[in-house]
C-alpha cells in the first residue's frame, strides 16, 4: 500500500496490529520480532530504559542496575551529554555487549554527510563499546555545526550517509526520529536501507493510533518517548500528570498495579516500545513489572477513548521550523510551544 493510501484511510481506533510477546527468559523484557530473523539479538526488546534528562552523576548506577534487573535495552542520544555514563553502567553491568541492544541518536549539527560518520564514531567511542545496535536522525532539522541556525543540508543527503554507517559496520540498524510524514516519505523514496524504527512521543494522552498503524504497514519499528505521557517535569505544568488520572487509577487498581505500570503495558500491548526514563531504583523495578500486564479488547476500546492529543514536545517555533505536520496535538501558532530538547 502507498504512504498517501496508508496514511489516509487507517483509523485512528484501529485494531492494534501487534500483540505483546511473552517474556523471553524469567529475567529479559520481551522482544518484537524481526521478520527476517530468529536470532535475539537481532530484535529490538519492546521495553528499555530512557536516558533523556536523567540526572547527572546518577545514570551509570541506573543503566548497571536496569540491566542487571533484567533490562536489555538502553536509549542514549548524542544531545543527552551522558553516553559516558550510559557507557559506565553497561560495562559495571557484567552482561555481555551482545545482549544488550544500544540506539544512540545524530544531533542537528551533524546532518552534513561529511560529518555523520565522525558523529556516530564519538557517540560509540563515548559509550566505549564497538558498535551500535540503531542510530537515528534525532530531528529532520539541520543545523550549521557549532550553532542553531538552520543549515540547507538535505535530510536525503543526511539519511544517504547514514546507510553507510551500516555498511561500515558502525550500526546494525539506522532509523529516524520525529518526523512528519512528508520527511518519511522523502527517506522512503530513496532509502536503499530502510528506517528499522521510528522514535516520537505517544503515550494515551497523544495516541496517534493512524500514525503508529501506518509504520506497522511500512514494517517500521515504533518507539515511544514520554511513554508516561505529562510526568516531565520540563513538560507543561497545566496539563495534570497522568499518574493522577481517575480513569487511569481505576484501570490500574483493577490490574492490581501502578498506574505507571498499566501505562507502559498498553504501550507495549499496541506494538510500540517504551522507553521510561528513571535514575531511582524503585521506579527502574516498578516501571520493568509493567511487561507481565494484559488488556481486554474491551479495555484497549475505552483507553482508545481517552486520546486527549496532547503534544507535549515542540521545539519547532524555537527553531523556526513546522514540526509535526499532518499530526495530532500540533499546537496553533499563538499556543506556546514547549522548546526542550
Amino acid at each position: 500500500m502507498g504512504f498517501v493510501k496508508a496514511f489516509s484511510f487507517l483509523t485512528v481506533v484501529s485494531v492494534v496490529t501487534y500483540t505483546l510477546l511473552t517474556m523471553a527468559t524469567s529475567s529479559e523484557a520481551p522482544v518484537l520480532p524481526l521478520s527476517n530473523s530468529t536470532q535475539s539479538h537481532n530484535e529490538i526488546p519492546s521495553f528499555g530504559l530512557g536516558t533523556w534528562l536523567a540526572d547527572k552523576g546518577k545514570v551509570a548506577h541506573a543503566v548497571e542496575y536496569a540491566i542487571k534487573g533484567g533490562y536489555r535495552h538502553v536509549d542514549a542520544a548524542a544531545i543527552y551529554r551522558n553516553e559516558d555514563e550510559v557507557g559506565e553502567g553497561i560495562k559495571a553491568s557484567g552482561v555481555s555487549r551482545d545482549k544488550i541492544w544500544v540506539t544512540s541518536k545524530l544531533w542537528n549539527t551533524d546532518h552534513r554527510p561529511e560529518l555523520v560518520r565522525k558523529a556516530i564514531e564519538k557517540s560509540i567511542a563515548s559509550l566505549a563499546i564497538e558498535y551500535l545496535d540503531l542510530y537515528l536522525i534525532h530531528w529532520p532539522v539541520a543545523f550549521v555545526p557549532g550553532t542553531k541556525e538552520l543549515d540547507d543540508t538535505s535530510i536525503v543527503d543526511t539519511w544517504l550517509a547514514m546507510e553507510e554507517l551500516v555498511r561500515a559496520g558502525l550500526t546494525r540498524h539506522i532509523g529516524i526520529s520525529n518526523f512528519a510524514p512528508k520527511d518519511i516519505k522523502k527517506i522512503l523514496d530513496v532509502a536503499t536501507i530502510r528506517p528499522y524504527a521510528h522514535e516520537f512521543e505517544t503515550h494515551p494522552y497523544l495516541q496517534q493510533q493512524s500514525f503508529v498503524d501506518f509504520h506497522a504497514e511500512e514494517k517500521i519499528k515504533v518507539i515511544a518517548y514520554s511513554p508516561l505521557a505529562n510526568t516531565n517535569p520540563t513538560y507543561n505544568p497545566d496539563i495534570p500528570s497522568i499518574l493522577h488520572d481517575a480513569f487511569w487509577k481505576k484501570l490500574a487498581e483493577s490490574k492490581n498495579a501502578t498506574v505507571a505500570q498499566t501505562v507502559l503495558a498498553w504501550g507495549q500491548q499496541r506494538g510500540t516500545v517504551v522507553i521510561p526514563k528513571s535514575t531511582h531504583e524503585k521506579y527502574i523495578d516498578e516501571n520493568f513489572g509493567s511487561t507481565e500486564i494484559k488488556f481486554t479488547d474491551q479495555e484497549l476500546a475505552e483507553v482508545a477513548a481517552q486520546d486527549k492529543k496532547y503534544r507535549l514536545l515542540n521545539p519547532g517555533e524555537g527553531w523556526g521550523v513546522d514540526l509535526f505536520e499532518g499530526l495530532d496535538g500540533v499546537p496553533k501558532k499563538e499556543e506556546l510551544r514547549n522548546e526542550d530538547l
